[in-house]
């Protein structure tokens, strides 16, 4: 038998409010929503190729830090935690790393941890 190797088709994050979610992140990345269901919705793909990004309606909150998250890179963490704030994002820490490349810990407004991480 011949191995089937699996491709990445989604990054879906648990919500509880997906038309938040898909706003916040959609602005934050510049990203137009491509489906939608009940309880579903599809961003466009992260990157040429990349899995979509989706947000799966859940009855649960967030209560514990991700096991997972995206890494974003960017030419300036200040200037994309100042735009990521003004969507509605809280930083869960200071700029931390190399000071030449650092990164920074955010939170969406369901409280998902992610990270803008200096672009090398």
């Amino acid at each position: 038998m011949t191995p089937v190797t699996p491709r990445a088709g989604a990054v879906a994050v648990d919500c509880a409010d997906l038309d938040a979610m898909a706003a916040f992140w959609g602005a934050l990345l510049g990203m137009k929503t491509t489906g939608r269901d009940v309880d579903w919705i599809d961003l466009e793909p992260l990157g040429t190729g990349g899995p979509r990004l989706a947000f799966q309606l859940v009855p649960e909150h967030k209560t514990v830090k991700n096991r997972v998250h995206l890494d974003f890179d960017v030419p300036d963490i200040r200037a994309a935690g100042e735009r990521a704030a003004a969507l509605g994002a809280t930083p869960a820490s200071e700029p931390m790393g190399d000071p030449a490349t650092p990164y920074q810990v955010w939170r969406d407004p369901e409280g998902n941890e992610f990270c803008f991480c200096t672009a090398r």
